[in-house]
């Protein structure tokens, strides 16, 4: 090569260097981290990202023009919190380590994580056969600047990643169409009553396992749970131990947030014996993760439905009635937790609810009733305290009814069972006295136990003064 040549490569060469160096000493930040996003308010706020190694940045805030500094280490990592006022904007927060990145359009308001399975995915626009009750008109109406999404895409890797597919958009009826409607209907209410603006981020995968969505250590007590150690192990995308942590809620992990809703449990129905630990463990697991303290976790308990399943003498009976048990159970063990019981809004062809707006509208009230602190009003429903026998009557007593209770259209209920000393149920006729259900049946002069709607599907017909639906519960432990 001669001289001449030799001179042309270095300068292509430099070229390339310092256009390399000058890629690199730009801020990048994750996709959770961008123009429309919503930082939670009164808080201190995290942000990280990358920057060249070695590095300063500096990170100013337009609502107060204070500035944070901070330094990439070896690997041009970097985080910083910065605290941020009450509601308002929109801003800008600009970071700085000798280029200038600038996040525009920026809101103060309450950010919530959406979580879970298909019942949390499902958009308003539904799924093909399956309509979403009402969401028409609703996303027709659904223009609010102060109301911003972001959707995680499906990600389910062997490895923890360091970040998501997805943007911020404004609602309106093309970003709502297509954003998960449990969640919108629970964000609407809730910037409806708070007035200040609402971020939701959802990351859900139909047909996921809770596994999926945690660790191999908090899966240490489930021994039936196979941790993937190759890529041959990922049996399923959305089923495999770990694999939706590590692809869709690892690379969210810090978002500074006021809480959790979560829509899962369908795909867990068949091993209920493991679900009620399996869940305190996973809420636990993130909490212990986000390094945010008990944030509140409100979440939905899966709706009837009919899994089909025909239960045989000498094998296990599985009946989604235990799971709805289990998931009982969690609000009792957990602090800061709240269950939506939605014994009367199940179909029993199809796992899909149509009535999402139910749905969500009923976490909204759990979240504005308990860490909001609206008076007046109850996201919680009464649930089965004890009961007591005299003769061929069984009484059942509620707690959490300071209203009582009643029935559907009247002071009865057709969906109690009783059974004696050989364990074998009988249809019972049951009524309400004040705050008691008196339960009987002809057929069992003798009763030991009671069950109320105690199978795959129902359409539940007991509630509270506050109009929310009893759980489905038992007496027994057969």
């Amino acid at each position: 090569m001669n001289r001449k040549n030799i001179q042309r490569e270095t300068l292509i060469l430099s070229f390339f260097l310092l256009a390399m160096l000058s890629a690199r000493a730009e801020v990048k930040l994750p996709a959770i981290f961008s123009d429309g996003m919503v930082m939670q308010q009164l808080s201190n706020a995290n942000f990280w990202g990358t920057a060249t190694a070695g590095k300063q940045v500096v990170i100013i805030t337009g609502w107060n023009a204070k500035q944070y500094r901070t330094k990439a280490d070896a690997a041009g990592h970097w985080a910083v919190s910065v605290a941020t006022p009450k509601a308002g904007g929109p801003y800008t927060v600009s970071f700085n380590d000798g280029k200038v990145t600038i996040l525009k359009d920026v809101l103060i308001g309450e950010v919530w994580l959406c979580s879970g399975q298909s019942n949390m995915e499902m958009p308003m626009k539904g799924f093909k056969n399956q309509p979403v009750e009402g969401a028409n008109m609703d996303v027709l109406k659904s223009k609010n600047p102060k109301i911003r999404l972001f959707t995680v895409k499906r990600t389910s890797t062997l490895l923890p990643q360091n970040d998501v597919v997805g943007n911020w958009q404004e609602a309106t009826p093309k970003s709502v169409y297509e954003f998960s409607a449990t969640a919108y209907y629970f964000g609407r209410l809730v910037q409806e009553l708070l007035d200040v603006p609402v971020g939701l981020v959802v990351t859900a995968w139909g047909g996921s396992a809770a596994e999926a969505w945690m660790t191999e250590d908090m899966l240490k007590a489930f021994p039936d749970a196979k941790i993937p150690r190759t890529d041959e192990d990922i049996k399923s995308k959305n089923r495999t131990p770990t694999v939706l942590y590590n692809g869709m809620l690892h690379p969210l992990i810090g978002l500074t947030m006021k809480g959790v809703i979560w829509y899962q449990g369908e795909d867990n129905y068949n091993r209920a014996h493991t679900y009620a630990d399996m869940f305190a463990t996973l809420i636990n697991g993130w909490r212990v993760a986000w390094k945010q303290g008990d944030f509140p976790f409100y979440y939905c308990q899966i709706a009837p439905y009919d899994y089909g399943i025909i239960t045989e003498k000498g094998k296990e009976i599985i009946n989604s009635a235990y799971l709805r048990e289990a998931q009982a159970k969690v609000e009792q063990r957990v602090p800061n937790t709240g269950m939506a019981v939605l014994l009367d809004v199940g179909m029993e062809k199809g796992i899909h609810p149509v009535k999402k707006q139910v749905v969500g509208e009923r976490l909204a009230l759990l979240a504005l009733s308990k860490t909001y602190g609206v008076e007046g009003v109850s996201g919680d429903s009464p649930y089965f305290d004890s009961f007591e026998i005299k003769n061929d009557t069984v009484m059942v007593h509620f707690a959490n009814a300071p209203m009582w209770i009643t029935g559907k259209s009247c002071f009865e209920s057709k969906l109690f069972t009783v059974a004696g000393a050989d364990k074998v149920f009988h249809p019972a006729k049951a009524w309400i006295v004040r705050s008691k259900m008196y339960v009987k049946s002809e057929e069992v002069p003798h009763p030991v136990a009671v069950r109320y709607a105690f199978d795959n599907y129902v359409d539940g017909d007991l509630f509270g003064g506050n109009g929310l639906p009893i759980s489905s519960f038992r007496t027994d432990n057969w």
